[in-house]
């Protein structure tokens, strides 16, 4: 089983992608024997870093191959190879391509033909919070995949918006997928796994969320996507770096508005002056991607059956947009259903597997 060294190489994370890369290629795309190079020889590959030798020398024989396979099975963690048929065609050009990528959920939810993604500030406005919200709103039940960094902000405005709006997505992360940060967007990152895409990560499963590793995860981000939409940037943010990544790497990049006198669009409104072009709905996106979309029709046989009059009501109130408890409340047109009576129909509704709910305490249509 070959792809035990690819989590050997992965475990040691001072030799880094390019030397792994150019081992692979001296080698003949045979990972095993890039693993079981000998040191004289692996010494005389010409443009490989010494520092890098010296660190796969020094770890390679502390590693205990059939350990770290068994404890990704253990975890339910998977692992997608340079070499696999599977593997991105887009993120393996870029420079620095990560050779392994840990993960979880069903990569069969994503469609690499369209990936878009959506990053910007931590500290995003509650204003640009709602413009990315409304822009991906727009895609609600296509074939697009959203792409983004699994951050708190920006990123999570934008896994939440697929996820409300049923929109495949993957979450990029900084640390391994036992050990998430933010740890505040745990549920989040279920919620992703289980219902819409995947969470991935170059990272053991339980490496810790180490400063630098995030702008390294950027490249990812941009490398699997087709265009990059900043929602917000400061000057000196991540996202703007992001944005620069893109551009290097080819991508589209585009930006959301916002006020002048907010400091996280400084970025944005520089990007503008370098002709990246600002983009207000799903459809600006559309136009500049040349994207068509296809649309999953529901068909009536998909509609919910043995539902009585208020059940089917609130289904269909759920099934508009993802609300709270309350919000569905004041919706209902039956006055004669209290709030108690409300909560045992939703948890009734929960148990049928029709609706679920997502972060915020909101209710979604499965």
């Amino acid at each position: 089983m070959k792809k035990k060294y690819w989590v050997a190489f992965a475990s040691i994370e001072k030799i880094g992608a390019v030397f792994i890369k150019q081992l692979y290629d001296y080698c003949g795309g045979d990972i095993e024997r890039a693993w079981k190079i000998s040191s004289s020889e692996v010494k005389e590959i010409e443009g490989v870093k010494r520092t890098s030798v010296e660190a796969f020398l020094y770890e390679r024989d502390c590693i205990d191959l059939d350990k770290e396979v068994d404890y990704l099975e253990s975890k339910g963690i998977k692992l997608l190879c340079y070499e696999d048929n599977e593997y991105p065609f887009l993120l393996k050009n870029i420079h620095a391509a990560p050779m392994a990528l840990f993960y979880k959920g069903d990569l069969n939810r994503l469609n690499f033909d369209k990936t878009f993604a959506v990053v910007g500030s931590r500290n995003i406005s509650c204003g640009a919070k709602e413009n990315v919200k409304h822009i991906l709103s727009g895609f609600k039940n296509t074939d697009l995949t959203i792409v983004s960094g699994g951050a708190r902000g920006a990123d999570s405005a934008a896994h939440l918006a697929a996820l409300e709006n049923n929109i495949p997505t993957i979450a990029v992360l900084g640390s391994g997928l036992e050990n998430v940060y933010p740890k505040q967007n745990a549920k989040m990152f279920q919620q992703i796994i289980e219902n819409s895409g995947v969470v991935m990560s170059e990272y053991l499963p339980d490496s810790p969320p180490i400063a630098w590793h995030f702008p390294l995860r950027n490249r990812i981000v941009s490398g699997l996507s087709h265009g990059v939409l900043i929602a917000e940037a400061s000057l000196n943010s991540g996202a703007l770096i992001t944005a620069n990544i893109a551009l290097e790497q080819g991508r589209e990049v585009m930006c959301i508005p916002g006020s002048i006198s907010n400091p996280n669009t400084q970025g944005i409104y520089k990007l503008v002056k370098q002709g990246v072009p600002i983009v207000t709905n799903s459809q600006d996106i559309l136009d500049i991607m040349n994207w068509c979309i296809e649309i999953a029709q529901e068909s009536k046989s998909s509609q919910p059956k043995d539902l009585n009059e208020i059940e089917q009501e609130i289904y269909d109130i759920i099934s508009k947009d993802s609300l709270t408890i309350d919000e569905i409340f004041n919706t209902l047109t039956n006055k004669s259903v209290d709030f108690s009576k409300l909560m045992i129909m939703l948890t009734n509704l929960e148990i049928k597997g029709l609706i679920c709910t997502i972060e915020g305490n909101r209710y979604k249509v499965k």
